[in-house]
């Protein structure tokens, strides 16, 4: 048996519900099984794609939702909503609730709007004791201020990107960090600094396909297969076993997301 059978990854955060894969989503969902992504959270940004979720894992053994409603939505939220979603969460294999958070960088939102809707949404997982997968970006102090009033609180922040200073805000917290192919950038010197003094037990992998498609790849859509690639790299920077890295981040995605295997 080869090495990439014998692994076990987890991809931890995607979008297979989105239109990119109507085409072919039985092959892609095919293909990550056989590069050994065994398991793929797939998680909702609106109420619609919540619901797809859902039904995306009733179909699939190995695939699990997070229900939830993206920062870019904010300006259109009306709090019924939050009821919708703790109806959605309660589903058979719903882990988490999200993504949620904040998002000041590409402002489709207002920030006064996305605040409150945030809360709620916090709210919701607090009440239903589901983890959080939050999306934060250039929106750390806000996101941060908000999170100390529901602590304690499970959460992994997906796709990192943030400082150190963050980071350390988000170990303090218990929190998981998790990363995803822009790692593989060029460019990303920074951001591989911090993914070295990330904790291997507080970490996760993903590929937030159809987007961030590893170098060598940009500008196509991503799959979850590229787990595997994520993986390689990432223990080159760590200078640890693709097998380690494998079997800490599957332990941890299981152990977050409460799934029994």
């Amino acid at each position: 048996m080869s090495s990439q059978q014998k692994l076990v990854l987890a991809d931890t955060h995607c979008h297979l519900d989105f239109p990119e894969f109507d085409a072919d989503r039985n092959e892609v969902i095919k293909r990550a099984k056989e590069s050994g992504v065994e398991y793929i959270v797939n998680v909702g940004s609106d109420l619609v794609e919540s619901h797809r979720s859902v039904e995306l894992a009733g179909q699939n053994e190995h695939i699990y939702a997070a229900v939830g409603i993206h920062p870019h939505e904010a300006d259109k939220f009306t709090p019924d909503q939050l009821d919708t979603v703790k109806e959605l969460a309660q589903k058979s294999k719903v882990v988490a609730i999200g993504e949620i958070g904040l998002d000041y960088f590409k402002n489709f939102s207002k920030a006064e709007n996305q605040r409150p809707m945030f809360k709620g949404l916090l709210k919701v997982a607090k009440e239903l004791n589901l983890p959080v997968v939050l999306h934060t970006r250039e929106a750390a102090v806000d996101t941060i201020s908000i999170l100390k009033d529901f602590m304690p609180l499970r959460a992994v922040v997906h796709c990192f990107s943030g400082d150190e200073a963050f980071l350390k805000q988000c170990l303090d917290f218990g929190f998981y960090i998790s990363f995803t192919c822009n790692i593989t950038y060029k460019k990303a010197d920074k951001l591989r600094q911090v993914l070295k003094v990330v904790p291997l037990e507080r970490m996760m992998l993903e590929t937030d396909c159809p987007y961030l498609s590893p170098e060598g790849f940009r500008g196509k859509r991503n799959e979850p297969y590229q787990v595997r690639l994520l993986a390689e790299e990432i223990a080159k920077i760590r200078n640890i076993s693709i097998e380690t890295l494998a079997e800490n981040t599957t332990q941890n995605a299981f152990k977050f997301f409460n799934i029994k295997i």
